[in-house]
């Protein structure tokens, strides 16, 4: 299971930390206390909320890209047949939807709320997990 720090979900839903800790305190959205003092909130309860408010989610300003766009977003749905595996994103206002190898899923260890990064290159969207999460 997948979980993040109040810094890493405010990135994730478009939110200021202090939104994240006003939504755990009033019981909006669960989190939990580490032993290390810090909260955390589980990333499948993150893709729930990145799903229901991506209606009215507004990008900030235009992000910078090149001919290889990159969307940071959280896996919502993750399905499964014998080759390959759908895996649908949610980043800010957009969703994407990925097919690859059910064997790249595996490895990637994906399921609802892993962070991706979803790689834009003509038609084909490739998931990848970033290095900062």
């Amino acid at each position: 299971m997948a979980t993040y720090r109040t810094a890493q979900a405010a990135e994730l839903l478009g939110v200021s930390p202090d939104t994240m800790r006003r939504w755990a305190e009033s019981g909006r959205l669960a989190s939990t206390v580490g032993a290390d003092g810090r909260r955390y909130f589980d990333g499948e309860d993150l893709a729930e909320v990145a799903v229901a408010t991506s209606a009215s989610a507004k990008p900030k300003s235009p992000r910078a890209q090149s001919t290889r766009n990159r969307f940071v977003g959280i896996v919502t749905k993750v399905v499964k047949d014998k080759v390959v595996a759908q895996i649908e994103i949610q980043a800010g206002p957009h969703r994407f939807v990925s097919l690859i190898t059910r064997e790249a899923a595996d490895e990637l260890e994906l399921a609802p709320g892993v962070v991706v990064d979803a790689v834009i290159k003509a038609t084909s969207v490739s998931v990848e997990i970033p290095d900062r999460f």
